[in-house]
């Protein structure tokens, strides 16, 4: 579980303090929440995002065990650090917009056609509870020529959950190389 404290001042000043102590700034929020300015270590928040296992995880923020999901999250343009985040509790039973990652397994063949791969989404957004949310949609790329896609209407979804996107939005593809 993830350790957080609650921000007391929203000042700019004591904003720039907390990052240079090693924290990182994140505004918790959920429907019918009241929203909770936190911080968390830079560096453990980093580690910890890296080795979950699920989308949703627990946050221990002033003693609260919140189960949360990254929704967005701000970085430096030139140093390319985390700078905040926007997490957002994941509430049992309420229907709430979700960002999914894409995994790909695979070498497409059209790699060997002088094809570049491309991921046109990375995350793909969809409607759902927090009991039916997917952790990633995991696509096979291995039949994938130049010119081919797979479009958000090849998602096996579960029963529960929709995408809002239009169903001919390419997810990944093979496009030819100039």
């Amino acid at each position: 579980m993830l350790d957080g404290i609650v921000r007391d001042s929203m000042t700019k000043q004591a904003t720039k303090t907390l990052r240079r102590d090693g924290y990182l700034v994140a505004n918790i929020y959920g429907k019918g929440l009241e929203n909770i300015s936190a911080a968390f270590k830079r560096n453990a928040f980093i580690k910890y995002l890296r080795n979950k296992e699920t989308l949703a995880f627990d946050v221990n923020v002033d003693g609260n065990v919140l189960k949360v999901v990254v929704q967005e999250y701000q970085k430096d343009p030139v140093t390319s650090d985390l700078l905040h985040v926007d997490l957002m509790v994941a509430q049992p039973g309420v229907r709430t917009s979700y960002k999914v990652p894409v995994t790909v397994e695979g070498t497409p063949k059209g790699l060997k056609n002088k094809g570049l791969f491309i991921y046109h989404k990375k995350r793909v957004p969809v409607k759902c509870t927090a009991e039916n949310l997917p952790e990633s949609f995991h696509l096979n790329i291995n039949d994938l020529d130049t010119g081919d896609s797979v479009l958000i209407r090849d998602l096996e979804l579960k029963d529960g959950v929709e995408c809002y996107l239009d169903p001919r939005v390419p997810i990944v593809g093979v496009i030819k190389a100039k």
